[in-house]
């Protein structure tokens, strides 16, 4: 145990620290934490699992949590928020950056052709629309101030008594709608450039699509999405021959332009009638497979789109669990300009009730998916998560020496399985996250080891 753990606890921490070390049951309590990958709030479970013989009835093999730490079984907890638990949130990113790099570069094992880089691709980021000028907008022509990176004042307004807040909030929850509204609007305007009919369209061509929510500094939704053109069976088949980077580009201006995709709130008490729409930031750019120019590379886009799948509205200064009251974003310390657009959805909620913008006051009114996508993009999460356990499942029965149930028709599992609560202790918490750095030190050094080893074959 090495004296950077313990630098800086308190008195209780460190004492169940100690007790949790000094227990008989700290290596296996170890060795289920490492299989978690360091989760920050593993689920307990208790039960049992035994595996038969349907022919002769001999027990192959039996297991139980009645020999575990605690009578327990540790499991991660699967939360894609960095915020709750950077290890889970680093498992749930890596199947982002798979899943949008298989639609981009196709993956014989995800069931993705190669061929599918062929097919016109962009990545285009839809932003929201001004609701007041803010610090660091070199658009507004009014913040004068030259502000650092860090500096906490960028994003926030200008004027905090002028900005519309309940339109920002607003926008924020019918972001997802918005999206909708964008997504078929655009095969009508692919269909009109390409100068067939919508029946004609879906006989011929397909979008595909993967997506990723961000928030701003000043609490704005916008989306990133990489946008393709497919054949009528998805990335198994060619686009026909008047798809292109260009026409995509230009069906994407004109359905992000079109007043189909304005969405009209309407009037409430106090509060005037509001067209919501995309803001007029609209950035396209064509993904190549390789490094071209101003182009942006299948790699690049990949990791963008993985690196925001574990953030939501935090990264603002709100919190990422929901707000009981007022009251409480005083002692949550939250900062003046999120703490506005939370008071915001708590003001609007009453005037909108089939919104829930209350429930949604932490996420400053969104209440959408914050990575989705099409049925035909690429694999899903769900079939990488199975990938996953697969294996895990194949690598346990190796060492035990078990055959394949799904191979063997005269091998029977029973299971009996309870949830048995969730979470660390004080101490268990900090030997969690010691584990999830020594974990993460690991794979960033296998990485650097790979990229050398790959700079040398070059």
């Amino acid at each position: 145990m090495t004296d950077t753990i313990l630098t800086g606890l308190d008195p209780a921490t460190l004492g169940d620290l100690l007790r949790v070390a000094g227990s008989t049951g700290f290596d296996r309590w170890q060795d289920q934490i490492r299989r978690t990958g360091g989760c920050s709030n593993p689920i307990h479970l208790s039960g049992w699992t035994l595996t038969k013989d349907r022919t002769t009835g001999q027990t192959l093999h039996r297991y139980s949590t009645d020999t575990e730490p605690g009578g327990r079984l540790r499991v991660a907890c699967g939360n894609r928020r960095a915020s709750r638990c950077p290890a889970c949130a680093w498992t749930y990113s890596a199947d982002t950056y798979h899943l949008i790099r298989a639609g981009l570069a196709g993956d014989q094992d995800k069931d993705v052709p190669t061929t599918v880089r062929d097919h016109p691709r962009v990545f285009a980021t839809l932003t929201a629309p001004s609701f007041g000028p803010v610090h660091n907008r070199p658009d507004s022509g009014r913040c004068r101030t030259t502000h650092s990176p860090d500096d906490d004042a960028l994003g926030t307004p200008l004027d905090p008594d002028t900005y519309d807040y309940a339109g920002a909030v607003l926008f924020n929850n019918h972001a997802g709608d918005l999206w909708q509204r964008f997504t078929n609007r655009l095969r009508r305007e692919i269909a009109a450039r390409a100068g067939v009919t919508q029946r004609e369209l879906k006989e011929t061509a397909r979008v595909s699509y993967g997506k990723v929510a961000e928030f701003q500094k000043r609490g704005a939704v916008h989306f990133h999405a990489v946008i393709r053109l497919d054949g009528p069976d998805g990335p198994d088949s060619p686009p026909p021959s008047w798809a292109s980077v260009q026409l995509l580009d230009d069906s994407i201006r004109a359905a992000v332009a079109h007043p189909y995709t304005t969405i009209t709130v309407p009037p409430a008490a106090g509060q005037p009638a509001r067209p919501l729409r995309w803001g007029t930031q609209l950035d396209i750019r064509p993904i190549r497979a390789f490094d071209a120019g101003t182009d942006i590379t299948e790699q690049a886009v990949a990791s963008y789109v993985a690196k925001y799948a574990t953030k939501a509205a935090e990264t603002t200064g709100t919190v990422d669990r929901r707000v009981g009251n007022r009251e409480a974003l005083v002692l949550l310390e939250v900062p003046d300009h999120p703490r506005r657009l939370i008071e915001a959805c708590f003001d609007l909620d009453p005037l909108y009730p089939d919104r829930r913008l209350r429930a949604w006051a932490h996420m400053l009114g969104f209440r959408g998916h914050f990575s989705s996508k099409s049925r035909r993009y690429s694999t899903t999460l769900g079939a990488l998560r199975q990938i996953r356990a697969d294996y895990r499942a194949a690598q346990q029965r190796e060492g035990l020496g078990l055959p394949d149930p799904d191979q063997d028709p005269t091998v029977l599992v029973l299971t009996d399985w309870q949830y048995a609560g969730q979470g660390h202790s004080p101490g268990e918490s900090v030997l969690a996250a010691s584990i999830a750095r020594d974990l993460q030190h690991n794979r960033e050094t296998a990485r650097e080891v790979l990229a050398d080893l790959e700079g040398e074959r070059s």
